[in-house]
């Protein structure tokens, strides 16, 4: 059941990689050496977009796993998925310039706080099933006619 999620996970913790490699190759190329963060606005642009998604790495895990495991791993595999891409978008249109960081960056938010609602309604729908036995999932599908009236 873990599988598509570990995957979405290894496709982050290639993009940090990717990120990172970035870095490096802006350090060379404007002769920034470590520990400096400082130097030209171009390598600090780069520097900033890889420590903040390195920043969010943390909170787009925890969110992702949780909605794969209480609420669908398929729906949390394609915002993982939206999320990765917008944070790839948000990487090189800040590298270019701190406007162009902007929007792939709400887009990005707008995914995570998806994962984040989809996590804590599947926690929500498991703990009421769990303790109060109400399967809030297939009565909301009834509602909104997805699934057959029983």
């Amino acid at each position: 059941m873990i599988s598509r999620v570990g995957k979405t996970c290894k496709h982050w913790l290639i993009k940090i990689a990717y990120f990172s490699l970035k870095v490096i190759y802006a350090r060379r190329k404007h002769s920034v050496s470590p520990p400096a963060t400082t130097g030209p606005p171009e390598f600090e642009r780069i520097f900033r977009a890889q420590a903040n998604c390195s920043e969010y790495f943390p909170i787009f895990v925890f969110s992702l796993w949780l909605a794969g495991v209480f609420f669908s791993q398929a729906l949390a595999v394609f915002f993982g998925l939206l999320y990765l891409y917008g944070r790839y978008l948000y990487f090189h249109g800040y590298a270019e310039s701190a406007q162009g960081r902007l929007e792939p960056l709400y887009f990005s938010a707008k995914m995570q706080w998806v994962l984040i609602a989809l996590a804590g309604l599947g926690v929500v729908c498991t703990i009421t099933q769990a303790y109060l036995g109400l399967d809030l999932l297939h009565s909301f599908s009834r509602v909104l006619g997805l699934t057959e009236h029983t």
